[in-house]
């Protein structure tokens, strides 16, 4: 059974790959999802905030004692919100790399261009063999429009490709005006690869203490449907490879979006939730499924099901939404009296 698919130029003994996760902070962590048939990591992220941090410390430590008004350096996080300094993590990228064979993916996420491209460059030399970038933007101006939004991915992309070689993906947000659009132009500025989508951490609202406070939700199987439906419509109409990410946890949600259109599935909640070994049962089952259905290789299904291969293109578009509502049954309705609701 032939698992390999290729990714930015690097070929891959299989499409599984764990995506920026807390997980990779451990360099044995990362020596077993090789073990468990990873077939390559994407690390924890570095974030904008942290370089940003780190620039501030210094002009701190250069000025302190001048300024009138000490209380105004309170305004910044302490170092201590953050896992690990720049520093660190440059050097986790080495230290990963001498631990295993697979590629080590690096993972900047921020909002601006910013330090990014000085860090894309310490990143490559610190021997990674590709660079994700994941740009985390909430956009809360209300005179900002959306060209100005855009154009800021584009200028983040542009800017670091300048700086580095190696190739670079952009993980995104499905929260744009004309995602196709988007897909084109990121692609059009020398993205290597997409990687769709983004989950946006929501806050909640605690009732007892009357404060807002993180509230990290880990995907679910259902996550999967909306990275599902634009890698299909994306599928050979830009050059960019395709990665699926969000709510892949069993064999079938990885051969979906395979045949959906995406190179590689990448896999965070369902490792956080059953662990690293869990990467095993996940290609066994794509396995299984293969042998049942007489593919030899991944290369046989990647795309055959995407909005341009497929029977029925309409269906991930408007009209078969109309079709979806116009059939639904409402699952109470065979269970329960409802009469009172119209009493």
């Amino acid at each position: 059974m032939d698992l390999t698919t290729t990714y930015m130029g690097m070929k891959l003994r299989s499409p599984l790959v764990p995506s920026a996760s807390p997980l990779s902070e451990d360099i044995d962590n990362i020596r077993q999802m090789e073990d468990a048939g990873a077939a390559a990591v994407v690390m924890h992220s570095l974030f904008e905030e942290q370089l940003r941090l780190e620039r501030y410390e210094l002009h701190h430590h250069l000025t302190q004692g001048t300024e009138s008004f000490s209380e105004a350096l309170t305004y910044f996080p302490d170092s201590i919100n953050f896992r690990v300094g720049p520093e660190t993590y440059l050097e986790h990228i080495y230290k990963a790399k001498q631990k295993v064979n697979i590629p080590i993916i690096a993972s900047l996420n921020g909002s601006s261009v910013g330090g990014w491209t000085n860090y894309a460059k310490q990143i490559q030399q610190a021997g990674a063999d590709a660079l994700e970038l994941n740009i985390y933007y909430v956009p809360t101006d209300i005179e900002l429009t959306s060209n100005e939004i855009e154009q800021t991915y584009i200028e983040i992309l542009s800017a670091v490709k300048a700086a580095v070689t190696i190739p670079i993906a952009v993980k995104l947000s499905p929260y744009f005006t004309n995602m196709a659009n988007m897909a084109k132009r990121l692609d059009e500025a020398g993205a290597g690869a997409l990687v769709l989508f983004n989950r946006f951490y929501q806050p909640d609202i605690n009732l007892n203490l009357l404060d807002v406070e993180p509230n990290v939700l880990l995907s679910t199987p259902q996550s999967m449907r909306l990275s599902l439906r634009w890698i299909a419509i994306l599928y050979g109409r830009i050059h960019a490879y395709l990665a699926a990410t969000s709510g892949i946890h069993r064999g079938d949600d990885a051969l979906k979006m395979l045949m959906a259109g995406a190179k590689i599935t990448m896999l965070c909640s369902v490792l956080l939730r059953h662990g690293i070994n869990h990467i095993r049962f996940i290609e066994q089952e794509m396995c299984e499924w293969m042998q049942k259905h007489e593919y030899e290789s991944i290369q046989q299904m990647q795309g055959s099901m995407s909005q341009k291969h497929c029977s029925n293109p309409s269906a991930f578009e408007l009209a078969q939404y109309m079709r979806s509502l116009a059939t639904y049954k409402p699952e109470w309705t065979a269970t329960h009296d409802t009469s009172y609701y119209f009493s």
